[in-house]
């Protein structure tokens, strides 16, 4: 399931919704799983349209996963868990930076001005929050 081939959001819950159906006989535990993680995994779909396909995508992070490992390959053996926390945390701090300095933005100031207030939302209004 892609939210690239999806109209709407209530058509990504419905497939959602006959997936887990589909699982419920022969994998229950599946599909309790799929029930309880349901608005984690779907929380995209509040968003506006034009954020899909960034908030799906697991892109940026994987880039900065794959950075990290290639480092720790470098340094081979660390010879305590503060060696690798300094390690990671300047690999991160590096991504900052670049991307602060180069000004790149997931989405323009205009697209960020349609996301819905968080009391909107139609899950958190139905919780009461």
């Amino acid at each position: 399931m892609s939210a690239d081939t999806q109209e709407t959001a209530e058509e990504i819950e419905s497939r959602w919704d006959d997936l887990a159906a589909t699982l419920a006989e022969r994998f229950p535990k599946a599909a309790a799983l799929m029930h309880e993680a349901k608005e984690d995994v779907l929380a995209f779909r509040h968003f506006p349209k034009d954020h899909w396909r960034k908030i799906w995508s697991t892109n940026l992070l994987e880039r900065v996963n794959e950075e990290i490992k290639r480092r720790t390959r470098v340094v081979g053996i660390f010879p305590n868990d503060p060696a690798i926390i300094r390690l990671v945390g300047a690999v991160l701090l590096e991504q900052h930076e670049h991307w602060q300095l180069e000004g790149r933005r997931m989405f323009s100031a205009e697209s960020m001005a349609t996301i819905p207030e968080l009391g909107d939302t139609p899950t958190l209004q139905a919780a009461g929050a």
